[in-house]
């Protein structure tokens, strides 16, 4: 068997199905990469039983071959072999030979027969998503999701596509986010799909990228982004009915710049680390956000400006949750709003509802 293909384009293809590739595999054949190559055409794969990603790039050849290599070795040697083109060669014994201009190199490889064959969608339903804002989507909301694994449904994303409604939802019991866009499916959806594999998707999503053609079906789905397929299970069981937690009211609203609330929050944070735990205090009233912090470290005390309208109210909460929240809003402007001291604090944009990220608050001492 022999190939020549470009070594960019196989360079890229290789990057892109590592990501899928287990460092370590009770079947060894899964540390590798499978590569097949039909007239014309190299397919390579990466597959770690949960989460598969599979690309094709064009080549010049007649052959017809199924092999699998090490992941590390095939990238670094195609990485760093001279010239534009490569040629790959494969022997009777799985020996893998590379040669670009005067370098070669070989190895050995694997049977392919060792290799597990990807998931199958029977009985598929599709929608098609713009890429870059699926990659918006995800990208806001990740921070959100669980990492216990005692309630493995809040270590995914909620997919809720309904009424011509697009919300992608996490939660951790501690957070939500949600992320809204309007959808052309005339279909509805519900299924949840995990963390690991939708930051996967947007690791490959490139700016240029229109659109994200999504497969479903019960147990699976198939992302296809600029001919790059991540297939993945699907989370089972029951996610939390978020709709419950959103306020139906507030009695504080406050406007005010992300990047000055930030800058505050972080000089809290400064004192605050995993032996020295303490919430941080923001009180709200006549225009002013006070927001303050003491642990043994030492002692924060600042105030910005903003817009407030309603009640004052006097909250606490922890750093890292507000602080991700906040870092994966958009805009300069935020509105937060409050329902008293020990109700979910709420964050939006300025305008609409196309992020709502609710968080926990923490009760003060007096």
């Amino acid at each position: 068997m022999r190939f020549i293909c470009d070594r960019n384009s196989l360079s890229e293809a290789i990057s892109n199905v590592s990501r899928a590739v287990p460092q370590k595999s009770t079947i060894q054949a899964l540390e590798g990469i499978k590569v097949k190559v039909s007239p014309n055409t190299v397919e390579l794969t990466g597959y770690n039983l949960e989460m598969g990603i599979r690309t094709t790039i064009t080549a010049n050849t007649a052959d017809s071959s199924e092999f699998v290599v090490n992941a590390r070795l095939f990238s670094e040697f195609i990485r760093k072999m001279p010239g534009d083109e490569v040629t790959v060669e494969k022997d009777d014994n799985n020996i893998i030979s590379i040669s670009s201009a005067a370098a070669e190199c070989s190895f050995s490889g694997i049977a392919a027969d060792e290799y597990p064959d990807l998931p199958v969608l029977d009985n598929q339903r599709g929608f098609t998503v713009n890429a870059t804002t699926l990659r918006s989507m995800i990208n806001m909301t990740s921070y959100a999701a669980s990492t216990n694994e005692s309630k493995p449904i809040l270590t995914g994303e909620l997919f809720d596509i309904e009424g011509g409604k697009f919300n992608l939802v996490a939660i951790d019991g501690f957070r939500l986010a949600i992320r809204c866009e309007l959808t052309e499916s005339s279909e509805d959806y519900h299924f949840v799909v995990p963390k690991k594999a939708l930051q996967e998707v947007s690791t490959l999503i490139r700016d240029d990228d229109k659109n994200c053609n999504i497969c479903v079906n019960e147990r699976h789905i198939i992302f296809e982004i600029n001919n790059v397929f991540v297939i993945s299970r699907l989370l089972e069981g029951a996610f939390h009915n978020y709709k419950l937690s959103i306020p139906a009211s507030y009695k504080t609203e406050v406007i005010v710049s992300k990047k000055d609330f930030i800058t505050s929050l972080e000089r809290c944070s400064l004192i605050i680390d995993d032996k020295n735990k303490s919430p941080i205090r923001c009180e709200v009233d006549n225009g002013v956000i006070k927001i303050s912090c003491r642990t043994s470290i030492g002692r924060v005390n600042d105030a910005i400006s903003g817009d407030i309208s309603g009640e004052p109210v006097t909250i606490g909460f922890n750093n890292k949750l507000i602080l991700e929240a906040l870092r994966a809003a958009e805009g300069d402007k935020i509105r937060i709003r409050f329902n008293g001291a020990m109700k979910v604090i709420e964050i939006l944009p300025l305008e609409g509802e196309s992020y709502i990220f609710l968080i926990m608050p923490i009760q003060l001492r007096s």
